[in-house]
């Protein structure tokens, strides 16, 4: 950036000491667009050079102080005016002086804190970046350099299966199973569904990923969802008995690691909806929260020894119990009057049954004893 004015103008420009051989990741923009930016994790150091370069070398460059910043900030997108800085550090380069030739400075910052992982989404943007400062009389000269974050984790403790079942009385029963309750972005879902009952006629059925942005809070909460990938498991009607396999590959899809409470300001949480549609295009859907996680196994091998350490902590770690009771929300049904409605209980093995309504045949929504599937 030029600063154009009474004296003397400057171009300034923030260089890494290991800009050559650092790691860059794609990261999407506010407008939409991916751009490639420098990653770094937590704990990781940020070190590097100022440089100035004086556009005329017979005028001196005037100035009340030279800094660089480190900052993390939050910039919720209803609320421009205010930003939330969660990492603020700072470095004096120069004292207030006069610069007669090009010349840079270097700085360094010691094993960084970055809790957060870098994040832009429809309300609200998470970024981290450095920003170098020459303090002057009339206007500032400024020089930003974005960064990018990602938190790595390691293979949470506990990790057990989810399997409920869920139906109208006398009409519909399934009982869908997925192996795990939390999947690191490149992994592999996995799990069936099985038809205990069917005397609806169904002829779709899909499962939607959801990723569900909520910002703020009290009065001023937003809810934002976002289907992020739809994936067919199912053309045709099925018969009592039949079980329909899963394996959804999460490699594909623009993911972030679930994110919960950051800062106080929002969360990002993902969800599984399994979706049946019958002849007449009603829908009935249930959906299920995951844990999405960033793993950090392979990485760490290129990784310093401090980030390394740093991966160990896993963000959004919960316990089963939080995992399965977590997704108690309000769903309105996507089209028709019935829908299949989260239950106040999760535990594996829990039978659940379609959301308010009446089946086909007219029978009201009962809870149904259990069954044994063999």
């Amino acid at each position: 950036m030029s600063f154009f004015g009474f004296g003397q103008s400057v171009e300034v420009e923030i260089l890494l000491n290991d800009a050559e051989s650092r790691k860059r990741a794609e990261h999407k923009t506010e407008d939409g667009k991916k751009e490639k930016y420098f990653l770094f994790y937590d704990g990781e150091t940020v070190s590097g050079k100022v440089s100035l370069a004086l556009k005329n070398p017979n005028k001196r460059l005037e100035h009340q102080g030279i800094k660089i910043e480190f900052i993390g900030q939050i910039e919720l997108y209803y609320d421009r005016g205010n930003h939330h800085e969660f990492v603020s550090l700072v470095k004096d380069l120069a004292r207030p002086g006069e610069i007669s030739q090009s010349q840079a400075f270097d700085f360094e910052f010691t094993h960084v804190e970055k809790p957060y992982e870098s994040y832009t989404g429809q309300n609200v943007k998470l970024r981290y970046f450095l920003r170098a400062t020459i303090s002057r009389r009339l206007n500032d000269v400024v020089k930003e350099m974005d960064i990018v974050v990602h938190t790595l984790s390691t293979y949470p403790e506990l990790n057990s299966s989810i399997k409920m079942e869920v139906g109208i009385e006398d009409c519909l029963h399934i009982e869908f199973e997925y192996n795990k309750s939390k999947y690191h972005l490149k992994d592999v879902i996995v799990g069936k569904i099985y038809f205990l009952l069917v005397r609806i006629k169904i002829k779709h059925m899909e499962i939607d990923i959801i990723k569900r942005e909520t910002t703020g809070t009290g009065p001023n909460v937003y809810h934002e969802n976002d289907t992020i990938a739809k994936y067919e498991i199912m053309d045709g009607a099925p018969v009592r008995g039949e079980s329909i396999p899963i394996r959804l590959f999460l490699a594909g899809y623009e993911l972030t690691p679930t994110m919960r409470d950051i800062n106080k300001k929002f969360s990002v949480r993902y969800y599984l909806n399994l979706v049946l549609i019958d002849e007449e295009e009603r829908r009935y859907f249930k959906q299920q929260e995951v844990v999405l996680w960033r793993k950090g196994d392979i990485v760490r091998k290129s990784m310093s020894h401090q980030a390394a350490i740093a991966s160990q902590r896993f963000e959004g770690t919960a316990s089963l119990g939080e995992t399965l009771t977590s997704n108690v929300l309000e769903q309105k049904p996507l089209e028709g009057p019935l829908a299949l409605v989260p239950s106040p209980v999760r535990n594996p093995g829990h039978r659940d049954t379609l959301g308010s309504g009446s089946c086909m045949n007219g029978s009201r929504v009962e809870p149904r004893r259990p069954s044994r599937v063999h």
